[in-house]
């Protein structure tokens, strides 16, 4: 079983630097894998209201601790706010929704899964979610597809910094200037569609000659490349094979210059996800 290292989160969360992605894993199958996973050594599971599937996350939970026994605290439940509940006490209604669905006593990363800049309820969500973790409904607080500008208004009114800021990244779309930004306020950077879904990434010459120099898949090479960049990568599989391969990257380390190659690929987003135009209900 792979053993899938940590980082510190600004919170003192001691969180994975690679978890499972959930979209579309849905009913007894999608159970089935996300079971799968965590008897791989997985830690981090990665849902969203907007993916209709916060019952059978928690349901896998329940069932990781009566047939591996996983213990609760051992595993970091995310899920995210949809932008229809923006405001402060719709999204405290919403994570009381998300808990009920889930069917556990806490959330463990809740993020603003998008900006929505047009609706202006981003700042009263974040009080919101502030809120939520001094309550202890919520663990870890933190945003999804935030720029910068936006992330140093949520510090700048609230003085609260978001612990993450999960994002499209991948070597088409390695986001430099944001992950430094990240870095400078202890920000721990999520990377969404860490493998360009729906790409030819996979087959790009650099990374087959990348991954046959150190005796791995191309996809293992790409997410070796997002955990020494300093992101957490959260491919999704629903195969137990795959995720077994998937998270064994941390017995390997790819050099300077070929991290360095692999941003190289650099084209700009694949998808119409610009956070100050894109905005999700």
């Amino acid at each position: 079983m792979p053993t899938i290292s940590t980082v510190t989160l600004n919170d003192g969360t001691s969180f994975p630097e690679l978890g499972l992605g959930t979209y579309n894993l849905r009913d007894a199958e999608g159970i089935d894998a996300i079971v799968a996973a965590i008897s791989s050594g997985y830690r981090l599971l990665d849902s969203a209201v907007n993916y209709n599937n916060e019952p059978e996350v928690g349901a896998a939970v329940r069932r990781a601790g009566d047939e591996l026994g996983v213990a609760r605290d051992e595993l970091i439940v995310t899920t995210k706010l949809p932008g229809r509940d923006h405001g402060y006490d719709s999204t405290m209604a919403s994570a009381e929704q998300s808990l009920a669905a889930l069917g556990l006593e806490k959330i463990d990363l809740y993020l603003i899964h998008w900006p929505n800049p047009s609706v202006g309820k981003f700042l009263e969500t974040w009080q919101a979610m502030i809120a939520l973790r001094e309550g202890g409904l919520v663990g870890s607080i933190g945003v999804s597809n935030f720029t910068e500008q936006m992330l140093t208004r949520l510090i700048d009114e609230t003085g609260v910094t978001p612990a993450v800021n999960q994002v499209e990244l991948h070597p088409y779309f390695p986001q430099a200037q944001l992950r430094a930004f990240h870095r400078e306020h202890s920000i721990r950077t999520e990377s969404w569609s860490p493998l360009a879904r729906r790409s030819e990434l996979l087959s790009e010459a650099v990374i087959g000659e990348i991954a046959a120099a150190h005796d791995v898949t191309p996809t293992q090479a790409v997410l070796r490349w997002h955990v020494q960049l300093g992101s957490t990568p959260i491919p999704k599989s629903a195969d137990p094979a795959r995720q077994v391969e998937n998270a064994d990257v941390f017995e390997f380390a790819l050099t300077d210059d070929e991290v360095q190659a692999i941003s190289a690929l650099e084209r700009g987003r694949l998808w119409d996800g610009d956070p100050n135009h894109h905005e999700e209900m």
